[in-house]
């Protein structure tokens, strides 16, 4: 059978289906939706590609992303409390949470979750950092676990706030997790509804 896709956008569609969220059908519908597109724009885009990585580096002190600057945006800024630390797994999380324009503190990016089926152990996360950082700074300090409500992300969660538990001075808080804003409880899940339930304020 003769190849109907040329060998060069049969390359970029497989390279774009390893990417997450996206499947063999939307890497054409983008390869195909690219190929339409003028000269210049794919040059833009590619050249957006191959300097992604340029000059970025991890924030030696919450190990977010940053571009040449010792320490991230946000650990640098002075208006931040120091004493409120969010951890959460990825840089991602804390573009997140920055959206919502209410967390005033600091952030610590754990690298990823405790797996033991991906074999990702607590010594493989950047856990060790945040508790030397906690022992360091001697001051009372409230962490908000902002982890995953997923069953790595709950099992990460445990075995931080175990840790934490060792430090007296540090006070340790869990996100609420429950139904979403315009969500119907019919569709969520038992665990869901019992974390809702548990989770529940005085109206």
């Amino acid at each position: 059978m003769k190849k109907i896709i040329p060998d060069n956008v049969q390359n970029l569609i497989d390279e774009l289906s390893r990417l997450p969220g996206i499947g063999p059908k939307l890497a054409a519908r983008l390869v195909f939706y690219l190929i339409s597109k003028p000269e210049t724009d794919i040059e833009r885009l590619s050249g957006a590609i191959a300097r992604i990585k340029e000059n970025l580096r991890r924030c030696p002190q919450c190990y977010n992303i940053t571009e040449g600057s010792e320490q991230c945006v946000i650990c640098q800024d002075p208006t931040r409390s120091k004493n409120l630390i969010c951890v959460v797994e990825q840089p991602l999380d804390v573009v997140a949470i920055e959206k919502t324009g209410i967390f005033s503190g600091i952030y610590h990016v754990l690298g990823g979750n405790i797996s033991p089926i991906e074999g990702i152990g607590p010594e493989n996360l950047n856990i060790k950092p945040l508790i030397d950082r906690l022992k360091k700074s001697k001051e009372e300090a409230e962490v908000i676990i902002a982890t995953n409500p997923s069953l790595e992300g709950e099992a990460t969660a445990m075995y931080l706030a175990k840790e934490l538990a060792k430090l007296k001075s540090i006070k340790v808080t869990r996100i609420a997790r429950g139904i979403p804003a315009g969500g119907d409880l019919e569709y969520a899940d038992e665990i869901t509804l019992s974390k809702a339930l548990e989770g529940r304020i005085k109206y």
